[in-house]
């Protein structure tokens, strides 16, 4: 196994990030979110369920701290050497009376970052309270400063070489819709379809191998599809039935999201007017998107085609998506919404996803894309329209 990039990019990346870090004034930065570990560092393992965190300093270079088990992981996906490699014991693994954290607040403490400032992430999925509390009261001394989505907004404007696999992992979502729709129909499970999507997902395209992608294939047939996120069943589909598919492909960790609506047989009127509507607004948001304007005036050109059908949706139009691992593709900073002041830049990647979700049925239509130098390109290809089996 080799690192996704080369050793130019992740330094590119640590300069950058070690540049915000400068800006809050942090000596060191604790990151725990498994997203933000590969993108600076090219970590990539399926180990985020216990305690890890990476240490980022000025002066040395990035510190993996986590389970023994799980070093190997260090030599095979980074460029990192043995001296950035700070593992814990295994006999503290899910055992009552320590935790892990205690060790690693330790490996951390070995820096001497005694009464300095140390930056964390707060609000990520798999860094705990108690692993927090736990850190935080073995370095007692230090001042602890907020330093969530630092990284997060590091990673918003992609570098080329980020582009290139943001393009192979749309390649891999268009590929994956178009099995999905190639093989749904009345009769056949849910569960039988979602197979068929995920060996999409993984054996990818041509030139590009797929991962495991950070969001979950999301089946929303007939009733279902009145709610944004239900999980897939055995139940089979049924003839006459609307169903939206939001999947996805996933390309060294970069993912890329893809909805489209299917109608099995006939389908009400109601159906078709509405997806008239969205198409036409995600045509006004791709035409509306380029560098230099907030992303609340791509949300209200959507508005704009809504309120000439008068539909409303309340909920954004669209996210920042790149790296990610489960349960959430999104970046967790740019979003298209109304009034949102973020400024977008040429090689952001964003997910427009325009969810209609009504009452008793509902439909999807969503593209993943680049800012360019003056407007965006649709990185995932596929028919923009109701696809009638």
């Amino acid at each position: 196994m080799n690192p996704a990039f080369e050793l130019p990019e992740y330094e590119r990346r640590l300069e950058k990030v070690r540049s915000a870090m400068s800006e809050k004034n942090l000596d060191a930065l604790v990151i725990g979110d498994p997203a933000n570990m590969n993108w600076l560092t090219g970590f990539d393992a399926w180990s985020f369920y216990v305690p890890q965190v990476m240490l980022v300093l000025h002066d040395h270079p990035p510190v993996w701290l986590g389970r023994q088990m799980d070093a190997g992981s260090v030599a095979l996906t980074t460029h990192l050497g043995a001296d950035s490699v700070r593992p814990y014991a295994e006999d503290l693994v899910q055992r009552d009376g320590v935790h892990p954290m205690e060790a690693i607040a330790k490996s951390i403490a070995s820096f001497h970052l005694e009464g300095k400032c140390i930056g964390f992430e707060s609000d990520t999925y798999f860094f705990s309270f108690k692993a927090v509390e736990r850190m935080q009261a073995k370095l007692s001394s230090s001042t602890w400063v907020d330093a969530d989505l630092l990284v997060n907004w590091c990673r918003a404007v992609k570098s080329d070489v980020e582009i290139e696999v943001m393009r192979s992992a749309a390649k891999i979502a268009s590929h994956v819709m178009t099995v999905a729709c190639e093989h749904i129909s009345p009769g056949m499970r849910q569960c039988d379809l979602v197979a068929k999507v995920l060996s999409a997902q993984v054996s990818g395209v041509p030139g590009a191998g797929g991962d495991t992608t950070a969001l979950c294939p999301l089946i929303l047939a007939g009733e279902a599809a009145a709610t944004a996120h239900p999980m897939w069943t055995a139940a089979p589909f049924e003839a006459d039935q609307t169903v939206a598919l939001e999947l996805g492909g996933a390309c060294q960790r970069y993912n890329a999201g893809l909805a489209r609506t299917v109608q099995l047989g006939k389908g009400p009127q109601k159906v078709f007017d509405t997806a008239k509507a969205v198409t036409e607004g995600l045509e006004a948001v791709l035409q509306t998107i380029r560098p230099g304007i907030f992303a609340g005036d791509v949300h209200r050109a959507w508005q704009a085609v809504l309120d000439r059908y008068g539909l409303n949706k309340e909920s954004r139009i669209g996210y920042s998506i790149g790296v990610g691992y489960s349960p959430d593709w999104g970046e967790h900073t740019v979003s298209l919404r109304a009034g949102e002041s973020t400024v977008l830049e040429k090689n952001m990647t964003l997910h427009v996803m325009l969810g209609m979700w009504m009452d008793g049925w509902g439909i999807e239509f969503s593209e993943t894309v680049a800012v360019t130098d003056s407007g965006c390109e649709s990185l995932t290809q596929f028919a923009r329209e109701v696809i009638s089996v």
